[in-house]
């Protein structure tokens, strides 16, 4: 099976592995230099940047699922605010021009990560 896994930055590991479990994420691998989390078959990698600016960072990356629903249900228990500011957030889905259902959620390191229904 091909596949590929975003390489997303952390200021810690602590944190990020903290915020990303309660959304069912799991810690397969940490050391100095490098995290790698899973929910099922869907893995994040995370690489140390601990000058990172949160609120002026360009960093993302698309999630496709077939549960929209189940992860965005884990979202909105976790506690992460329904907002259009601040850090961390998300946005609800909604059917894009593209034709896809996508809700958006910004994690502690200001990483965008689209969440994507699977048609």
């Amino acid at each position: 099976m091909d596949r590929a896994t975003p390489n997303l930055p952390s200021r810690d590991f602590g944190v990020t592995s903290a915020f990303y479990a309660r959304l069912g994420f799991v810690e397969d691998f940490r050391a100095q230099g490098w995290m790698i989390l899973s929910r099922g078959p869907l893995q994040l990698e995370f690489f140390p940047y601990p000058d990172l600016d949160p609120y002026h960072s360009s960093f993302g990356c698309c999630v496709r699922l077939d549960d929209l629903a189940a992860l965005l249900a884990q979202v909105e228990a976790s506690g992460v605010p329904n907002a259009r500011t601040g850090i961390p957030r998300y946005h609800p889905p909604q059917a894009e021009p593209s034709g896809l259902t996508i809700a958006y959620l910004t994690d502690p390191d200001g990483t965008l990560v689209r969440l994507i229904q699977n048609p």
